[in-house]
């Protein structure tokens, strides 16, 4: 039998919005509850943040076995890097009292590399096993043309260093994490889920005309979207669906928004090009079912959450075989990979793809099914407590029992789980 585990996640970010770290903290939580096995008793998950706004509960109910828990650490606003870390302190303090008694978790596992400081020290200090989880490393972030805090990238070896296991969401992003100094052995790979029930292939849809319909989500309209317009000019029966930047009440006086559209009128695609803004997740899947084709064009640090939520819709996704993307999206099978940068190479493929409707349905089909089967929460939960066994330590077995005639009966030990 598995005994059940208290879990402690950690996360300096704002836990109520919608990026990436927020939702996959939120769905691992509440995926988290559930045992390794089918007659365990389940898991109990707390997760810590840092309060963000003066009018929310110290505790919030995620799921059955699943709260939150808002820490006072600095004002009650979103804040800055640097402005974090001036209080990290605080929440760390805030960590070390509720560990310190009946609260004390069996594993700590921190999101995000300023969570990450607090709770490594903490962690240590306290002597509970620590995982580590960074959601993107500061030397891909720069090369992505991200700005980045001076110090980030020693205080992410730094932590590496110390966590007992540094959990990757693919193998590109388990490469960065070895290179910033930390032992390949402390490092495994267990990826994002996404939610099937959300993000399916049946369910309302948006309107849309007879075109085929193009998809990119792109959180800045950088060059990936760029690279779709262009690519658009050598796909001249479809239209391009493009969603992100501002809300859509923003967009005419969005300088993003602007330049593609400049760039659209230039190419002669004007007419084929639909600007939505950015879209509450809830409504994303009624965009995705619209789509015969997801563009996933990142030159670098895609969002590993898109390619998934596309496939998981049963839309084949055309991406650049960076970050997630190679390891999500397999190449004619559930999409096709396509170099970075090059949009005539790109809406060539892309107009070959479309013209074979028995290829093209037979995508929809493996994209489905792997998003189902390779990336549900469930699976993906699973997995993470699988590496957390790995750190946890192994309980001593039970002393031998005598029976009524005097004999030993030897009972095995229970596993960690």
């Amino acid at each position: 039998m598995h005994r059940p585990l208290h879990i402690a996640l950690v996360s300096a970010s704002d836990l109520d919005g919608e990026h990436l770290q927020s939702v996959h903290v939120r769905d691992l939580a509440r995926s988290l509850t559930r045992p390794l096995v089918a007659d365990g008793e389940p898991n109990q998950v707390t997760v810590y943040t840092r309060r963000q706004d003066r009018a929310a509960r110290g505790r919030v109910r995620l799921a059955p076995g699943a709260s939150q828990v808002n820490l006072d650490a600095g004002p009650a606003r979103p804040l800055s890097d640097d402005e974090l870390l001036q209080h990290l302190r605080d929440f760390a303090d805030g960590l070390r009292r509720r560990w310190s008694g009946s609260a004390r978790p069996d594993i700590v596992h921190a999101h995000g590399w300023i969570g990450g400081l607090a709770a490594c020290a903490v962690a240590r200090e306290l002597g509970i096993p620590f995982v580590q989880s960074y959601h993107g490393v500061a030397a891909v972030e720069r090369q992505a043309g991200r700005q980045v805090h001076p110090h980030r990238d020693r205080l992410e070896k730094a932590i590496g260093r110390d966590a007992d296991l540094v959990l990757a969401g693919h193998a590109e992003e388990a490469t960065a994490v070895v290179r910033t100094g930390v032992p390949r052995p402390s490092v495994s790979v267990v990826p994002y889920g996404v939610d099937s029930e959300h993000f399916s292939q049946v369910g309302p849809a948006m309107p849309h005309g007879d075109r085929p319909r193009l998809v990119i989500v792109s959180e800045d309209l950088g060059a990936d979207a760029e690279t779709a317009l262009r690519a658009l000019v050598h796909v001249p029966d479809a239209e391009l669906a493009v969603a992100g930047g501002p809300e859509r009440e923003d967009l005419e006086h969005d300088s993003a928004v602007h330049r593609l559209r400049l760039l659209a009128k230039e190419l002669h695609v004007a007419d084929r090009v639909i600007f939505l803004g950015r879209l509450p997740r809830k409504t994303l899947p009624k965009l995705l079912r619209t789509a015969s084709l997801a563009l996933c064009l990142a030159p670098h640090q895609p969002s590993p959450a898109v390619p998934l939520e596309a496939m998981a819709c049963g839309v084949p996704v055309v991406a650049t075989p960076v970050g997630g993307n190679a390891d999500e999206v397999l190449d004619h099978i559930t999409g096709i990979h396509v170099p970075a940068g090059r949009p005539v190479v790109i809406g060539r493929a892309i107009r070959q793809l479309l013209s074979e409707d028995t290829t093209l349905h037979g995508y929809s089909i493996a994209a489905g099914d792997r998003a189902r089967s390779r990336y549900s929460l469930e699976r993906v939960a699973a997995e993470t407590l699988r590496a957390y066994l790995k750190v946890l330590p192994v309980p001593e077995p039970e002393p031998a029992e005598e029976d009524e005639a005097g004999q030993e009966t030897g009972k095995a030990p229970a596993l960690v789980g």
